[in-house]
């Protein structure tokens, strides 16, 4: 196999790695703009008050199911792509891989409704799937805040300020969100785990794009 790639001046285990850490670009954009196309769609649901993962109630909730899911499945790819990236962290890698697990298991827990979505639901009742949609969040956006603390150390080798920023991102994502949780039956609330969802995206697709490039070019004679 090793003679036939050299043959064809073709490294496919970098190619692999460079398509799997695509994903990781595709990932964010493709769970929000889902998302939000769901949330100006689905009577009563208001983006300034309601969190994205309350779509998963009601009819069409298995739009949102289908959303996490597939968003999940693209950060575990994502993951398993650093994991093969050139002295990345395997603690880093392996806390991308339980964000993207994370995001699976809150679509099979749905949330509990809250006393305006959706409508007509009254609210205030606690489930064991409600309960369990709040702790696979909060583990895996912990867990993403924590791979970007990690992260910061391999980014800051390759960017003059990529250490900072990389560290900067993980703090906000784990504060945004915790603090969100407290305060989400404020509009402040859901305002704050905005916050935590896009640094959390945007820190994975920039770290995939820095991953990317550290890998070789799959085209030998290009190398």
């Amino acid at each position: 196999m090793a003679d036939t790639q050299t043959e064809l001046g073709c490294d496919r285990g970098a190619a692999v790695t460079r398509s799997m850490l695509g994903w990781g670009v595709v990932a964010g954009p493709f769970y929000l703009l889902f998302g939000i196309t769901l949330a100006l769609t689905r009577p009563g649901f208001d983006l300034t008050r309601d969190a994205l993962s309350l779509l998963l109630i009601g009819d069409l909730g298995w739009l949102q199911w289908l959303n996490l899911v597939l968003s999940g499945l693209m950060s575990i790819v994502a993951a398993i792509g650093l994991l093969r990236t050139p002295e990345w962290s395997r603690a880093a890698g392996l806390l991308v891989g339980v964000y993207g697990a994370c995001f699976v298991l809150s679509a099979i827990f749905p949330p509990d409704a809250t006393e305006n979505f959706p409508p007509g639901a009254g609210g205030g009742e606690f489930t064991t799937a409600g309960i369990l949609h709040f702790v696979f969040g909060g583990v895996g956006f912990v867990g993403v805040g924590i791979a970007a603390i990690i992260a910061g150390s391999w980014l800051g080798r390759r960017q003059s300020r990529g250490t900072t920023w990389s560290r900067v991102a993980g703090v906000v994502i784990i504060v945004a969100f915790l603090a969100g949780g407290a305060l989400s039956a404020l509009p402040g609330g859901v305002g704050l785990l905005w916050i935590t969802v896009l640094v959390a995206w945007g820190w994975l697709a920039m770290t995939s794009i820095a991953a990317y490039r550290a890998i070789p070019h799959p085209a030998i004679a290009r190398r």
